[in-house]
């Protein structure tokens, strides 16, 4: 006799298999959806809410790592560095994605902090996550991770597969397909879906996943036979269960909450390559590891084969841990609230930057989401500030500090038409800027400080 009263499944196939599998167990079956996918459904128009709140700016793509828990996963059972797999996808992510172009997160299944403890997850992935990277709560937050997710770095664990279901790009890191019934919907999805070359540029193969991306049928198709439906087929089955009437009104799942803001602050030092493109214009790329392209003399015009910055200087939040980098930093910048008593005011804490640091040629106190307070030596402080009528991104479009770095590179250039230093500064308040980061456009203000009111 079957030890269950019933097996609750969310597809016929799923019905099909436990019919060859264990025919005494088949009469048990009920087909009743799935209500963590249901959830997800549900949740789809609060995806740009998902995606503010883990600190995804507009134009931004977050790619989300995911790992099950054996040791054929992305993580894998390796005893040093957190899984091979994930560890070297984590150095090169430092190297590969500029940082202002790509959020990155990963999501680990609750067996991984398990098994290897919290303190030990955070000890592995602490410079990743000084780099920007998010760790998603297990237990809470990987559904409205997934729904912000432009693309997917993950194994043969659920959650990759829900990714494939919600029609999101997934690139398989791992797919032991002799640790999978062959005859699983999923197994099908693992022979088909894109396999991650570990040889190649993992930033051309995440590019070319999203432009070339067609969602496959398959995780569609089998993940519910019945999307929407779970709710009120598990309530008739619970309430029938006990030989109780349900209750009138309609059965409902609990909505996904909206998860704590994740500001993605990056404080290990970053590189910063940069180019004057134009008057006025300056493009800037900023890495936390070793970029792909570091020379003035590699030439061209700044596609990934390396061509198109010609400057480097370094910029370092000054809350890094890295903190003899800050005797060594053009730009040193922060972020707070430009009330915040312990600073004094932006104008106070460029000043003492300034002081501490000789070698800082510019001091940046981001203020908001669209503004920072920059100071070089000898100077007044200025309010650098987004232009927000000259993009339709509006005005969240990239974090401040990369304005600070702009001004830098422009009063720092090389390029004599520009002007001496102090001409390129007059410019620069009376014509604005225009700082480019990747294939976006940002057009920035530079004017006087206030004085406080």
């Amino acid at each position: 006799m079957p030890v269950a009263d019933a097996l609750v499944l969310s597809h016929p196939e799923q019905y099909e298999r436990l019919r060859i599998a264990c025919p005494e167990a088949a009469p048990t079956a009920v087909l009743a959806g799935d209500p963590c996918f249901d959830r997800m459904l549900a949740a789809r128009p609060y995806r740009e809410r998902f995606r503010r709140a883990l600190g995804v700016r507009p134009g931004q793509r977050l790619v989300l790592l995911n790992s099950t828990w054996n040791s054929d996963s992305l993580v894998g059972d390796s005893e040093e560095g957190g899984g091979d797999v994930i560890a070297a996808l984590l150095d090169r992510v430092a190297t590969e994605f500029p940082v202002d172009e790509y959020r990155f997160a990963a999501i680990l299944h609750p067996n991984v902090w398990q098994g290897h403890g919290p303190g030990q997850i955070r000890s592995w992935l602490d410079r990743a996550r000084r780099g920007g990277l998010a760790l998603i709560d297990p237990l809470k937050g990987w559904r409205q991770a997934l729904l912000a997710a432009d693309a997917v770095i993950g194994d043969h664990g659920s959650v990759t597969y829900y990714a494939a279901a919600l029609g999101t790009p997934v690139l398989l890191g791992a797919a032991p397909l002799d640790a999978l019934d062959p005859d699983a919907p999923i197994s099908a999805f693992m022979r088909e879906a894109p396999q991650l070359n570990p040889e190649a540029s993992l930033a051309a193969q995440i590019e070319r996943l999203i432009a070339r991306h067609r969602p496959l049928p398959g995780p569609a198709e089998f993940t519910t036979s019945v999307p929407g439906e779970s709710a009120e087929r598990l309530r008739r089955l619970f309430y029938s269960m006990m030989g109780a009437p349900e209750p009138a009104r309609p059965a409902s799942l609990k909505p996904l909450t909206l998860p704590d803001y994740e500001a993605g602050t990056v404080t290990v030092p970053l590189r910063v390559l940069s180019q004057v493109r134009g008057p006025g214009e300056i493009a800037v790329s900023r890495w936390a590891g070793p970029p792909p392209w570091t020379s003035a003399d590699s030439g061209g015009d700044g596609d990934d084969d390396g061509d198109g910055y010609g400057e480097m200087h370094v910029a370092v939040h000054e809350d890094t841990r890295d903190v003899d980098q800050l005797d060594l930093a053009d730009v040193i910048f922060r972020d707070g609230a430009p009330d915040d008593p312990r600073f004094g005011s932006p104008s106070i804490w460029t000043a003492e930057v300034l002081r501490r640091y000789q070698c800082c040629s510019l001091a940046a106190y981001v203020t908001g989401p669209s503004a920072c307070v920059v100071r070089m030596p000898g100077e007044e402080p200025l309010r650098v500030v987004a232009a927000p009528a000259t993009s339709t991104e509006g005005v969240r479009g990239v974090d401040p500090a990369v304005y600070a770095s702009a001004l830098y590179a422009w009063l720092a250039t090389s390029d004599h038409d520009a002007g001496a230093p102090d001409k390129r500064l007059a410019r620069a308040v009376a014509d604005g800027l225009s700082v480019r980061t990747g294939a976006r456009l940002h057009h920035v203000r530079i004017e006087p400080l206030a004085p406080p009111g």
